[in-house]
């Protein structure tokens, strides 16, 4: 990207900000915009087509063959997955205007990647956090290989910033040291999902959120919204609310992951999936040769996760226009990491 974009003036109405549609996308975005539509990169991805020959995957295996030595299905669909987001990923980092390090990303974006990068010394690596992605258990993780928590079963409130080290607060030298020698790992999910999941968390359970947002996004698109308290946000008025956001202005429970952690700036060793959290969790936890008595914790059980009927349930009862109009804001994330475009035809919205 060359220059940093202006924000969107919050009040700015959405026929405005249609105007400036193109400049708001980031300047990496248009870029991939045209990768696509010349290549058919995204076609291949929703296909499971791989049109090209290249390197081994830059990521390791999760997990050991079959001693017959012929792979699952299960493990060989996981090739096919791994493989196709190293190859997306090189498709765009390879690009001459894509930077090749943070220090060539303008200060804002380098900002926010770096201050979701968390540090441990001890074990020589670098997690780059994404909320909504099974975040507060990795910070668990972090804080018991650390010392500061005893076990990741203790009960209680999830503090976010104490007890933990985040690249950002370094110095320039120590942060290009760890980059340059840690192991960098990060966890990704389906986009739709991700949102769909921060929505039902922010706006159904936490008034802090109800208070910051849903009040202003009540009042921004809803007629006669004043009285609401911003707890009966729709789904449909908060994906509004995103389309007319800016991308590097968006709260991080809602912000692109390629926006928080910056995949071409920063080359991760491994890219972990929600869909595959507790044996990629334990992959990464055996690279780092953590403690044995470390493992990824069990989900709580007052937990409500997103599952595929409840997507499609929401997707369904919303415009399809709508979506269709937020798409390239995520379609890094859905491209990059391999993740189908959602089905809102009216056929599979009839099943």
């Amino acid at each position: 990207p060359a220059e940093p974009r202006r924000a969107v003036p919050p009040g700015r109405s959405r026929a405005r900000s249609r105007g400036a549609a193109g400049a708001a996308l980031l300047p990496s975005m248009l870029m991939f915009g045209v990768i696509l539509a010349s290549s058919g990169l995204l076609l291949m991805i929703e296909r499971g087509i791989l049109a090209q020959v290249g390197p081994p995957p830059l990521h390791p295996p999760a997990g050991p063959s079959r001693r017959d030595g012929r792979d699952s299905p299960a493990e060989l669909e996981l090739e096919v997955l791994r493989d196709t987001r190293n190859r997306t990923i090189r498709a765009l980092c390879g690009q001459r205007s894509m930077p090749r390090s943070v220090w060539e990303l303008p200060p804002g974006q380098r900002r926010t990647v770096l201050r979701h990068l968390l540090v441990s010394d001890k074990y020589r690596f670098l997690y780059c956090y994404v909320p909504k992605v099974a975040c507060s258990n990795w910070k668990r993780i972090l804080k018991v290989l650390d010392g500061a928590l005893e076990s990741v079963d203790v009960q209680g409130k999830m503090d976010h910033k104490s007890d933990l080290v985040f690249l950002g607060d370094m110095k320039p030298e120590e942060i290009s040291y760890r980059l340059k020698h840690y192991y960098k790992f990060i966890f990704v999910r389906n986009p739709m999902e991700r949102l769909l999941s921060a929505y039902r968390n922010k706006f159904g359970e936490i008034k802090e959120y109800q208070q910051k947002y849903g009040v202003e996004i009540v009042r921004r698109y809803r007629k006669n919204g004043g009285n609401s308290a911003g707890d009966d946000v729709t789904f449909s008025e908060f994906l509004r609310y995103l389309l007319d956001e800016d991308v590097e202005r968006m709260n991080e429970h809602w912000m692109p992951i390629y926006n928080l952690c910056q995949p071409c700036a920063v080359r991760y060793d491994f890219i972990g999936s929600y869909e595959r959290l507790h044996a990629d969790a334990n992959h990464v936890l055996e690279h780092i040769q953590s403690p044995s008595f470390v493992r990824f914790p069990e989900r709580q059980a007052w937990y409500k996760p997103v599952t595929a009927e409840t997507l499609h349930y929401y997707l369904c009862n919303t415009q399809r226009r709508l979506i269709k109009e937020l798409l390239p804001k995520y379609i890094l994330d859905f491209s990059l990491f391999a993740y189908p475009l959602p089905n809102i035809t009216s056929e599979f919205c009839r099943q």
